[in-house]
Formats: structure tokens, C-alpha cells, sequence
């Protein structure tokens, strides 16, 4: 039987990984969504720029395919997805009509 103090220490520390990780991944985003704005913004047709950028996004996660012995690849994936539409919204957002 695993020791008590053992369990909560990995899982305390899983923790803390996770946060830093959702941490990298905010600013990874941030930065992301800024470069895209500018890129788009720089564009004659910026809405058209950013709505190739989301399809060609959007058709690259739907050609991956979850491994059979990773569960979680999913999960993983129906996330990327909802990501592409977050960013999308933040993207679109300061771009002119």
C-alpha cells in the first residue's frame, strides 16, 4: 500500500507542474493571438486572412487521430478544438469588419 505522505507529496507536485504548465500556456496564447492580429492586420483582407488561418488550424486537429492506448488523446483534441475558437474570438475581435 502506497505511503500516505508519499501520495500527497506526487500529487502536490503534479499540481504545481500543472499550474506552470496552464501558465505557459496562457502566455503561449497571449503572445499567439498577438502575432495573428498583426499578421492579419497587415493583410488586405484581414477577416479573410484570419478565417484561413482558423480552417487550415481547424483542419490539421481534426486529421489527428487519437492512439487506441492514450486515452486522454481525445480529451486533447476536443480542447484543441475549443483553443482554435477562443482564439478565433480574440483574433477576430480587434480586426476591422
Amino acid at each position: 500500500m502506497p505511503d500516505p505522505q508519499n501520495v500527497n507529496e506526487a500529487l502536490e507536485r503534479l499540481a504545481r507542474e500543472n499550474s506552470e504548465l496552464s501558465g505557459l500556456v496562457l502566455a503561449t496564447g497571449v503572445i499567439l493571438t498577438q502575432l495573428l492580429q498583426k499578421i492579419c492586420l497587415s493583410e488586405l483582407n484581414p477577416q479573410g486572412a484570419a478565417a484561413k488561418i482558423i480552417t487550415n488550424a481547424e483542419k490539421a486537429i481534426e486529421g489527428f487521430k487519437p492512439e487506441a492506448s492514450r486515452p486522454h488523446d481525445a480529451v486533447m483534441k476536443a480542447r484543441a478544438l475549443d483553443a482554435v475558437t477562443q482564439y478565433e474570438k480574440q483574433l477576430r475581435a480587434v480586426l476591422p469588419v
